[in-house]
This record gives structure tokens, C-alpha cells and sequence, in this order.
């Protein structure tokens, strides 16, 4: 199949990027992925609160990594361009000096990212491309021919909100192993993940349905981990402080403590390369 029959292809199927674009207030999105999103959230209001506040870890996790050194990203799994992309939160911190890789397999993703950069972006510090997670020493081959990432140098390896659409069946936590043997030292790794606590019975009995319809109606399955088995993804890497936190609790741009964190539906945490 072709990229064209690729893209007309996704049109037509709920998209995980594109009901993420939805549930964070976005415009690439379609009316099969508007009415799928509302029944999860009628399900599961929650969701969006993780999108929301999934998205803010991100330009928190960027900020933080760029203030210690980091002049250079890949984001595994980047999804649909939306507003605080990696490019631009990297740009406002350290204008001119951050070069961004963007990897999405999903056609209509990849293609959005590659016109939002042509458009609003640095051509020659940021680039886009259409590869998967599990392709390990491709997908780093592919990112070091751009040019734009030097891999002796440390990195910041993003993974947001993408490691809960890959069951155990696929071995995730092996493919993530070999790209944290690509990071040279220095280099950080972030990590978010849905999670819901075992005692909140009613909130994971409605997650267990929303993955479900996830796995299927999407184009991508999605689970549930325990906090042990999401700690388990930064392998003996080190975490920085806070730790493995709900979303909202990673390093705040506020002072003021959020009500409740555990609303937020998810887990984050960087660590570092010794």
C-alpha cells in the first residue's frame, strides 16, 4: 500500500492521534474520531483530564531537559501537531539552538507534522518522519541520516502517552531497552502512562472498557499497568526528582499542589543516563 492509499485509509478509522488532537481541543480531527472520543468520555470523563494534563508534562519535561543541556530530541510516537509541540516549547527556552526528530507511523500524522514544519518551523533543525517504535536499530539509523541528531551527544528520548497502546504481547519493554542503549550519557528519557490505582475499583472497571473500545475501534490496542510495571520502562536508569509522580506533580509551574493529582489518570517520570 502505498502513502496515499495509506492516508485514505486512516481517514476512515478512529485514529488515537487524532482523538487525542480532539480531546486536547484540536482541528485534525474527524467526525468518526469526534463521536468516538464522547462515548469514552461519557465512560470515562477523566481522559481528557489526562490529555490536558499529559500534554502540559511535555512542555514541562522539554523545559526541564533543555535547562540542563539537552539540545537535541527525538519524540517516539509524536502524534498530531498541536499547540506546545517539542520545536516550539525547545525554541522558546533555547531560541535557534534545539534541533527536534518527530517519528509517528500513522500517515495522516507524519504528513501533518512534515507541513507544520515546513510552514512555522526550522527546515534545517527539525524534521518528521514515518517510523515505528518496535523498528529499534532502523528507526535510530533513519534519525541519525537526517542529520539533525548527533549520536554521540546526549539526547532527550521522549515517550508520551505512547507506551499504554503496546500490550506486553509486543514486548515494549525489550524495544525500549535497545533504545535506551542508543542514548550516549547525559541523556534523559521521559515517560508518561494512563494509570488508575488498584483500590479505585469503579475508575478501572470504566478504564478496562475504554481500552477495549480502544483495541477495538482504533488502530491501536490499549492497557493498563501497574505503577511497578510503568517504573519498570526506565530501566536502571536513574530518575530525577520527583520521581515516577501523577502528571500533574512533575516539577509544577505552580506552587499550589493540585487538589487532585490522581484525577489526572496518568504517570510520568524522566530519568537520566549515568
Amino acid at each position: 500500500m502505498d502513502d496515499t492509499a495509506r492516508v485514505a485509509a486512516s481517514v476512515d478509522k478512529v485514529s488515537v492521534g487524532r482523538v487525542y488532537d480532539y480531546l486536547l481541543g484540536g482541528t485534525h480531527n474527524y467526525a468518526v474520531d469526534q463521536n468516538f472520543a464522547e462515548k469514552q468520555l461519557a465512560v470515562l470523563p477523566e481522559i481528557r483530564d489526562f490529555a490536558r494534563a499529559n500534554r502540559a508534562f511535555l512542555g514541562r519535561a522539554v523545559r526541564f531537559m533543555v535547562d540542563q543541556g539537552i539540545r537535541q530530541f527525538v519524540d517516539i510516537g509524536s502524534g498530531l501537531p498541536t499547540q506546545g509541540n517539542v520545536h516550539e516549547v525547545a525554541d522558546e527556552v533555547a531560541p535557534g539552538e534545539c534541533r527536534v526528530v518527530y517519528i509517528d507511523n500513522e500517515p495522516i500524522a507524519q504528513a501533518h507534522a512534515q507541513i507544520l514544519l515546513e510552514e512555522t518551523a526550522d527546515p534545517n533543525r527539525h524534521a518528521a518522519l514515518d517510523a515505528d517504535f518496535f523498528d529499534r536499530r532502523l528507526l535510530w539509523d533513519r534519525v541519525l541520516d537526517t542529520g539533525l541528531i548527533d549520536g554521540t551527544q546526549p539526547i532527550g528520548l521522549l515517550l508520551v502517552a505512547l507506551l499504554h497502546f503496546m500490550p506486553d504481547d509486543q514486548s515494549p519493554h525489550a524495544a525500549l531497552g535497545f533504545h535506551r542503549t542508543m542514548l550516549p550519557p547525559g541523556s534523559f528519557l521521559a515517560v508518561s502512562h494512563i494509570h488508575v490505582e488498584p483500590e479505585d475499583v469503579e475508575t478501572q472497571n470504566a478504564g478496562k472498557k475504554v481500552a477495549q473500545e480502544y483495541g477495538r475501534r482504533t488502530n491501536h490496542a490499549a492497557i493498563m499497568r501497574s505503577r511497578e510495571q510503568i517504573g519498570e520502562f526506565f530501566g536502571d536508569l536513574e530518575l530525577v526528582e520527583p520521581g515516577l509522580v501523577w502528571l500533574p506533580q512533575w516539577r509544577p509551574d505552580s506552587p499550589n499542589p493540585v487538589k487532585d493529582a490522581a484525577r489526572s489518570r496518568g504517570l510520568a517520570g524522566v530519568a537520566r543516563t549515568p
